[in-house]
Protein backbone atom coordinates (compact mmCIF):
# COMPACT_ATOMS: atom_id res chain seq x y z
CA UNK A 1 0.00 0.00 0.00
CA UNK A 2 1.11 3.28 -0.94
CA UNK A 3 1.73 5.58 2.02
CA UNK A 4 0.61 9.70 1.37
CA UNK A 5 1.39 13.14 2.87
CA UNK A 6 -1.75 13.38 4.41
CA UNK A 7 -1.22 10.02 6.39
CA UNK A 8 2.60 11.48 7.44
CA UNK A 9 0.54 14.52 8.27
CA UNK A 10 -1.90 12.69 10.92
CA UNK A 11 0.54 10.29 12.41
CA UNK A 12 2.68 13.22 13.35
CA UNK A 13 -0.46 15.83 14.15
CA UNK A 14 0.56 18.53 11.79
CA UNK A 15 -1.10 19.95 8.71
CA UNK A 16 0.05 18.38 5.12
CA UNK A 17 1.88 22.26 4.33
CA UNK A 18 3.92 21.05 7.38
CA UNK A 19 4.92 17.74 6.00
CA UNK A 20 5.61 19.59 2.92
CA UNK A 21 8.27 21.86 4.68
CA UNK A 22 9.38 19.23 6.56
CA UNK A 23 10.18 16.67 3.03
CA UNK A 24 11.05 19.38 0.96
CA UNK A 25 13.49 21.81 3.11
CA UNK A 26 11.42 24.93 2.71
CA UNK A 27 9.59 27.03 5.13
CA UNK A 28 10.34 27.48 9.15
CA UNK A 29 9.76 24.51 11.10
CA UNK A 30 10.83 23.78 14.31
CA UNK A 31 13.13 21.18 15.41
CA UNK A 32 10.97 19.21 17.36
CA UNK A 33 8.77 19.30 14.40
CA UNK A 34 10.64 17.75 12.43
CA UNK A 35 11.73 15.15 13.96
CA UNK A 36 8.06 13.83 14.98
CA UNK A 37 7.27 14.40 10.86
CA UNK A 38 10.40 13.02 10.04
CA UNK A 39 10.01 10.15 12.52
CA UNK A 40 6.49 9.13 11.66
CA UNK A 41 7.67 9.30 7.47
CA UNK A 42 10.35 6.25 8.12
CA UNK A 43 7.56 4.24 10.89
CA UNK A 44 5.20 4.38 7.78
CA UNK A 45 7.37 3.93 5.34
CA UNK A 46 6.61 6.52 3.66
CA UNK A 47 8.41 7.27 -0.42
CA UNK A 48 8.39 10.73 -2.00
CA UNK A 49 6.76 11.13 -5.44
CA UNK A 50 10.09 12.27 -6.89
CA UNK A 51 8.11 12.74 -10.59
CA UNK A 52 5.09 15.38 -8.44
CA UNK A 53 7.72 17.23 -6.25
CA UNK A 54 10.00 17.97 -9.56
CA UNK A 55 6.86 19.55 -11.40
CA UNK A 56 6.26 21.06 -8.11
CA UNK A 57 9.42 23.07 -8.49
CA UNK A 58 9.37 23.14 -12.34
CA UNK A 59 11.71 20.79 -12.91
CA UNK A 60 11.05 16.98 -14.42
CA UNK A 61 13.67 14.57 -12.77
CA UNK A 62 13.54 12.26 -15.91
CA UNK A 63 15.75 12.04 -18.70
CA UNK A 64 14.95 10.77 -21.82
CA UNK A 65 16.86 9.28 -24.97
CA UNK A 66 15.88 8.79 -28.40
CA UNK A 67 17.93 5.90 -30.79
CA UNK A 68 17.99 5.13 -34.27
CA UNK A 69 17.48 1.12 -33.96
CA UNK A 70 17.04 -0.61 -30.61
CA UNK A 71 18.01 -3.60 -31.92
CA UNK A 72 22.07 -2.54 -33.10
CA UNK A 73 23.42 -3.68 -29.66
CA UNK A 74 25.12 -0.91 -30.04
CA UNK A 75 22.17 1.77 -28.49
CA UNK A 76 21.15 -0.67 -26.03
CA UNK A 77 24.63 -0.74 -24.60
CA UNK A 78 24.86 3.14 -24.62
CA UNK A 79 21.42 3.25 -22.78
CA UNK A 80 22.08 1.17 -20.23
CA UNK A 81 25.13 3.30 -19.14
CA UNK A 82 22.90 6.52 -19.92
CA UNK A 83 20.68 5.02 -17.55
CA UNK A 84 22.91 3.49 -14.82
CA UNK A 85 24.29 7.53 -14.29
CA UNK A 86 21.15 9.18 -14.64
CA UNK A 87 19.63 7.24 -11.75
CA UNK A 88 22.97 7.91 -9.95
CA UNK A 89 21.89 11.68 -10.73
CA UNK A 90 18.58 11.22 -9.33
CA UNK A 91 16.83 10.69 -12.43
CA UNK A 92 14.09 8.66 -14.28
CA UNK A 93 14.95 7.50 -17.51
CA UNK A 94 12.53 6.88 -20.65
CA UNK A 95 13.34 5.20 -24.28
CA UNK A 96 12.19 6.19 -27.58
CA UNK A 97 13.22 4.26 -30.88
CA UNK A 98 13.01 6.01 -34.31
CA UNK A 99 13.67 2.94 -37.13
CA UNK A 100 15.35 5.48 -39.15
CA UNK A 101 11.70 7.00 -39.87
CA UNK A 102 10.79 10.51 -39.91
CA UNK A 103 7.53 9.97 -38.78
CA UNK A 104 8.58 8.21 -35.69
CA UNK A 105 11.04 10.81 -34.47
CA UNK A 106 8.37 13.27 -34.47
CA UNK A 107 6.79 10.88 -32.24
CA UNK A 108 9.74 10.27 -30.37
CA UNK A 109 9.99 14.00 -29.63
CA UNK A 110 6.33 14.28 -28.92
CA UNK A 111 6.68 11.61 -26.21
CA UNK A 112 9.29 13.80 -24.64
CA UNK A 113 7.31 16.83 -24.38
CA UNK A 114 4.31 14.89 -23.23
CA UNK A 115 6.83 13.54 -19.79
CA UNK A 116 7.80 16.88 -19.64
CA UNK A 117 11.39 15.50 -19.19
CA UNK A 118 13.99 17.86 -17.92
CA UNK A 119 16.36 16.69 -20.92
CA UNK A 120 16.79 14.43 -24.09
CA UNK A 121 19.85 12.71 -25.06
CA UNK A 122 19.10 12.62 -28.97
CA UNK A 123 21.33 9.56 -30.52
CA UNK A 124 20.62 9.35 -34.14
CA UNK A 125 21.98 12.47 -36.64
CA UNK A 126 18.47 11.81 -38.83
CA UNK A 127 16.74 14.06 -36.09
CA UNK A 128 15.73 17.54 -37.76
CA UNK A 129 16.66 20.48 -36.69
CA UNK A 130 13.08 22.05 -35.95
CA UNK A 131 12.07 19.08 -34.07
CA UNK A 132 15.33 20.18 -32.13
CA UNK A 133 14.22 23.53 -31.49
CA UNK A 134 10.28 22.19 -30.53
CA UNK A 135 11.88 20.43 -27.77
CA UNK A 136 14.54 23.37 -26.69
CA UNK A 137 11.49 25.89 -26.96
CA UNK A 138 9.77 23.90 -23.99
CA UNK A 139 12.87 24.25 -21.85
CA UNK A 140 14.59 20.84 -22.19
CA UNK A 141 18.11 20.53 -22.22
CA UNK A 142 19.36 18.34 -25.70
CA UNK A 143 22.25 17.07 -26.12
CA UNK A 144 22.92 15.35 -29.61
CA UNK A 145 25.35 12.79 -31.23
CA UNK A 146 27.00 14.35 -34.03
CA UNK A 147 25.40 17.56 -33.40
CA UNK A 148 26.18 20.46 -35.49
CA UNK A 149 26.20 23.92 -33.20
CA UNK A 150 25.89 24.44 -29.38
CA UNK A 151 24.01 27.08 -27.62
CA UNK A 152 21.72 27.38 -24.49
CA UNK A 153 20.19 23.90 -23.42
CA UNK A 154 22.29 22.54 -26.73
CA UNK A 155 25.02 20.50 -26.52
CA UNK A 156 27.33 17.76 -28.75
CA UNK A 157 28.82 14.58 -28.43
CA UNK A 158 31.21 14.17 -31.51
CA UNK A 159 32.92 10.78 -32.11
CA UNK A 160 36.07 11.25 -33.65
CA UNK A 161 34.90 8.87 -36.18
CA UNK A 162 38.51 10.08 -38.73
CA UNK A 163 40.92 8.74 -36.33
CA UNK A 164 38.89 5.09 -35.70
CA UNK A 165 38.59 4.41 -39.95
CA UNK A 166 42.45 5.90 -39.93
CA UNK A 167 43.53 3.20 -37.40
CA UNK A 168 41.75 0.55 -39.39
CA UNK A 169 43.40 1.53 -42.91
CA UNK A 170 46.75 1.68 -41.07
CA UNK A 171 46.46 -1.24 -39.64
CA UNK A 172 45.44 -3.30 -43.03
CA UNK A 173 47.98 -1.59 -44.89
CA UNK A 174 50.67 -2.50 -42.26
CA UNK A 175 49.15 -6.08 -43.06
CA UNK A 176 50.06 -5.84 -46.63
CA UNK A 177 46.31 -5.27 -47.80
CA UNK A 178 46.21 -2.37 -50.90
CA UNK A 179 42.97 -3.83 -52.20
CA UNK A 180 40.35 -2.88 -50.21
CA UNK A 181 36.37 -1.92 -50.15
CA UNK A 182 34.08 -0.19 -48.27
CA UNK A 183 30.64 -1.04 -47.18
CA UNK A 184 28.92 1.90 -45.95
CA UNK A 185 24.96 2.70 -44.87
CA UNK A 186 22.50 5.23 -45.03
CA UNK A 187 23.45 7.92 -47.03
CA UNK A 188 21.40 10.33 -45.50
CA UNK A 189 23.54 9.89 -41.57
CA UNK A 190 26.02 12.26 -40.89
CA UNK A 191 27.73 9.59 -38.82
CA UNK A 192 27.87 7.35 -42.10
CA UNK A 193 29.08 10.31 -44.23
CA UNK A 194 31.89 10.79 -41.95
CA UNK A 195 32.90 7.51 -42.10
CA UNK A 196 32.98 7.13 -45.88
CA UNK A 197 34.88 10.01 -46.34
CA UNK A 198 37.46 9.22 -43.58
CA UNK A 199 38.54 5.79 -45.60
CA UNK A 200 38.23 7.74 -48.83
CA UNK A 201 40.91 10.48 -47.41
CA UNK A 202 42.95 7.57 -45.31
CA UNK A 203 43.60 5.98 -48.41
CA UNK A 204 44.49 8.51 -50.52
CA UNK A 205 47.02 9.61 -48.09
CA UNK A 206 48.47 6.02 -48.28
CA UNK A 207 48.40 6.35 -52.19
CA UNK A 208 45.93 4.11 -52.86
CA UNK A 209 42.91 3.82 -54.73
CA UNK A 210 39.99 3.95 -52.30
CA UNK A 211 38.06 0.86 -54.18
CA UNK A 212 34.22 -0.01 -54.37
CA UNK A 213 31.64 1.69 -51.72
CA UNK A 214 29.02 -0.80 -51.06
CA UNK A 215 25.88 0.35 -49.19
CA UNK A 216 24.07 -1.75 -46.56
CA UNK A 217 21.59 -1.08 -44.16
CA UNK A 218 23.88 -0.89 -40.76
CA UNK A 219 22.45 -4.49 -40.19
CA UNK A 220 23.04 -8.19 -40.85
CA UNK A 221 20.67 -8.48 -43.64
CA UNK A 222 22.95 -4.99 -45.47
CA UNK A 223 25.95 -6.67 -45.30
CA UNK A 224 24.96 -9.89 -46.09
CA UNK A 225 24.10 -8.34 -49.31
CA UNK A 226 27.15 -6.39 -49.98
CA UNK A 227 29.47 -9.52 -49.30
CA UNK A 228 27.31 -10.89 -52.36
CA UNK A 229 28.04 -8.13 -54.28
CA UNK A 230 32.24 -8.52 -53.36
CA UNK A 231 32.05 -11.96 -54.12
CA UNK A 232 31.26 -10.31 -57.70
CA UNK A 233 33.86 -8.61 -58.10
CA UNK A 234 37.13 -9.34 -59.90
CA UNK A 235 39.38 -8.70 -58.69
CA UNK A 236 38.12 -9.66 -55.34
CA UNK A 237 39.39 -7.16 -52.62
CA UNK A 238 41.82 -8.25 -49.79
CA UNK A 239 40.33 -6.79 -47.02
CA UNK A 240 36.72 -5.25 -46.11
CA UNK A 241 36.12 -2.21 -44.19
CA UNK A 242 32.69 -1.75 -42.96
CA UNK A 243 30.82 0.85 -41.23
CA UNK A 244 29.41 -1.34 -38.24
CA UNK A 245 29.96 -4.43 -36.72
CA UNK A 246 26.45 -5.66 -37.59
CA UNK A 247 27.38 -5.15 -41.07
CA UNK A 248 31.32 -6.75 -40.75
CA UNK A 249 29.29 -10.02 -39.82
CA UNK A 250 27.18 -10.35 -42.44
CA UNK A 251 29.92 -9.78 -44.90
CA UNK A 252 31.69 -12.56 -43.21
CA UNK A 253 28.65 -14.69 -43.89
CA UNK A 254 28.17 -14.23 -47.53
CA UNK A 255 32.16 -14.39 -47.68
CA UNK A 256 32.18 -17.62 -46.38
CA UNK A 257 28.91 -19.10 -48.12
CA UNK A 258 31.22 -18.23 -50.90
CA UNK A 259 33.71 -20.68 -50.24
CA UNK A 260 36.21 -17.93 -48.90
CA UNK A 261 37.94 -17.94 -45.38
CA UNK A 262 38.06 -14.85 -43.47
CA UNK A 263 41.08 -13.82 -42.36
CA UNK A 264 42.94 -16.18 -44.99
CA UNK A 265 41.42 -14.97 -48.02
CA UNK A 266 39.76 -11.89 -46.98
CA UNK A 267 39.70 -9.36 -43.72
CA UNK A 268 37.24 -7.87 -42.96
CA UNK A 269 36.96 -5.41 -40.23
CA UNK A 270 33.97 -3.82 -38.44
CA UNK A 271 33.08 -0.51 -36.21
CA UNK A 272 31.78 0.55 -32.42
CA UNK A 273 32.82 -2.38 -30.47
CA UNK A 274 29.79 -4.24 -29.61
CA UNK A 275 29.72 -6.69 -27.08
CA UNK A 276 28.73 -9.33 -30.06
CA UNK A 277 32.22 -8.31 -32.06
CA UNK A 278 34.12 -10.54 -29.65
CA UNK A 279 31.68 -14.29 -29.54
CA UNK A 280 31.58 -14.24 -33.52
CA UNK A 281 33.84 -16.06 -35.44
CA UNK A 282 36.08 -15.02 -36.03
CA UNK A 283 36.30 -12.31 -33.03
CA UNK A 284 36.07 -8.97 -34.92
CA UNK A 285 38.76 -6.40 -35.28
CA UNK A 286 36.57 -3.44 -34.61
CA UNK A 287 37.17 0.45 -33.58
CA UNK A 288 36.27 1.21 -29.91
CA UNK A 289 34.21 4.35 -29.15
CA UNK A 290 33.50 4.03 -25.57
CA UNK A 291 29.97 3.47 -25.43
CA UNK A 292 30.20 4.03 -21.87
CA UNK A 293 31.57 6.82 -21.66
CA UNK A 294 28.89 8.12 -24.09
CA UNK A 295 26.31 7.21 -22.20
CA UNK A 296 27.97 8.82 -18.91
CA UNK A 297 28.97 11.96 -20.86
CA UNK A 298 25.50 12.19 -21.85
CA UNK A 299 23.43 11.88 -18.72
CA UNK A 300 25.88 14.33 -17.07
CA UNK A 301 26.04 16.96 -19.55
CA UNK A 302 21.68 16.87 -19.41
CA UNK A 303 22.26 17.31 -15.67
CA UNK A 304 24.72 20.47 -15.95
CA UNK A 305 22.39 21.80 -18.53
CA UNK A 306 19.24 21.29 -16.53
CA UNK A 307 19.97 22.64 -13.30
CA UNK A 308 22.23 25.46 -14.27
CA UNK A 309 20.25 28.07 -15.44
CA UNK A 310 21.07 29.93 -18.89
CA UNK A 311 23.61 26.69 -19.30
CA UNK A 312 26.01 27.71 -21.97
CA UNK A 313 26.34 24.13 -24.44
CA UNK A 314 29.65 22.39 -24.42
CA UNK A 315 31.14 20.15 -27.31
CA UNK A 316 32.40 16.85 -26.10
CA UNK A 317 34.37 14.27 -27.96
CA UNK A 318 34.89 10.97 -27.54
CA UNK A 319 38.38 9.35 -28.86
CA UNK A 320 38.50 6.40 -30.66
CA UNK A 321 40.82 3.04 -30.45
CA UNK A 322 41.63 0.01 -32.67
CA UNK A 323 40.40 -3.67 -31.03
CA UNK A 324 42.68 -5.98 -33.15
CA UNK A 325 40.65 -8.90 -33.25
CA UNK A 326 41.20 -12.13 -35.80
CA UNK A 327 39.14 -11.19 -38.34
CA UNK A 328 41.81 -9.35 -39.70
CA UNK A 329 45.19 -11.14 -40.76
CA UNK A 330 48.08 -10.70 -43.86
CA UNK A 331 47.04 -9.73 -47.25
CA UNK A 332 47.25 -13.04 -49.26
CA UNK A 333 45.78 -14.35 -52.80
CA UNK A 334 42.16 -14.56 -52.34
CA UNK A 335 40.54 -18.10 -54.37
CA UNK A 336 38.98 -16.92 -58.01
CA UNK A 337 35.17 -18.05 -57.68
CA UNK A 338 34.41 -20.12 -60.84
CA UNK A 339 32.56 -17.28 -63.38
CA UNK A 340 29.25 -17.79 -64.22
CA UNK A 341 28.22 -19.20 -60.65
CA UNK A 342 25.69 -17.00 -57.95
CA UNK A 343 25.24 -17.36 -54.58
CA UNK A 344 21.50 -18.10 -53.61
CA UNK A 345 20.44 -16.32 -50.35
CA UNK A 346 21.19 -18.69 -47.03
CA UNK A 347 22.94 -21.02 -49.83
CA UNK A 348 26.50 -22.65 -50.42
CA UNK A 349 29.10 -22.11 -53.33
Amino acid sequence: MIVTIREVAVDARVSTATVSHVLNKTGQVSRETRRRVLAAAKRLGYVPNQHARSLAFGRSRTFGMIVSDVENPFFPEVFRSFENRAQELGYEVTLSDTRYEPRLMRRAAERMLRHKVGGVAIMTSEMSPPLIKEIVRHQIAVICLDGSSCRPLVASIKIDYFSGIRQVVEHLFRLGHRRMVFVGGKATLKSNLARQRAYIECMRALSLEPGATLHGNLRFEGGYSAGLEILGMSPLPTAVVTINDLTAIGVIKALRQGGLRVPEDVSVAGFDKTEIAEYVLPPLTTVDIQRELLGRLAADALHELSSTPNAPGKEYVIPTSLVTGESTGPAGSPRTLRPGRTIPPGGQV
